[in-house]
């Protein structure tokens, strides 16, 4: 089963750092990073307004539980979004990609 793994970032460097190495590690085939993205969530209690750059990466789901604790390594924030979604179908030489780049 192929997924999305939705994650954001503090940070244009944070996020280049996270994607190089997870594709680097064959954790993911692609990583695309959306820039300038504004967040509103609670915190501690709080509302907060934050710059962010969100993560799409492309992945299997075989593969989320390690990519899932690389990200917690690498990643600046204490609880930083994990959050897989799954992908019911698509471009199936895409999803042959996938596989085959994982490999």
């Amino acid at each position: 089963m192929y997924q999305i793994v939705l994650c954001s970032c503090p940070t244009h460097e944070d996020a280049k750092a996270i994607a190089h190495h997870l594709v680097a590690k064959k954790l993911t085939a692609c990583v695309n990073i959306i820039p300038q993205i504004t967040s509103v969530y609670a915190w501690q209690g709080e509302v907060h307004e934050a710059c962010e750059h969100q993560l799409l990466i492309k992945t299997l789901a075989s593969q989320v539980e390690e990519l899932t604790q690389a990200i917690e390594k690498l990643h600046p924030y204490d609880v930083p979004e994990i959050i897989a979604i799954n992908i019911d179908g698509g471009n199936q030489a895409y999803l042959n990609w996938i596989s085959e780049s994982l490999k």
